[in-house]
């Protein structure tokens, strides 16, 4: 394990914005529980497309969508509130 100083853009709740050493743009920390979700949540996703059940597929996909979104809107937020231009 190595210990470093990171720049913390937003509170460090989880999808904390945070640039770590030697990065030119920051990036979000996703806590490993979140992680699990999503994961299961994309699992059951492609699950739901393999048995052709698409009403619950979209749903599904919305849900996700609009979770990546609130991530994504966290972070260009913090890189706005930092003048930091966008990586994408």
């Amino acid at each position: 394990m190595e210990r470093v100083e990171a720049e913390l853009f937003t509170d460090g709740g989880d999808d904390a914005v945070v640039r770590l050493p030697g990065r030119n743009f920051p990036g979000v920390l996703v806590q490993g529980d979140t992680l699990s979700v999503l994961r299961s949540d994309v699992a059951e996703l492609v699950e739901l497309c393999a048995a052709g059940d698409l009403e619950e597929a979209r749903h599904v996909a919305g849900i996700l969508s609009a979770d990546l979104g609130a991530k994504l809107q966290r972070y260009t937020d913090a890189l706005d509130a930092h003048g930091i231009s966008r990586p994408f």
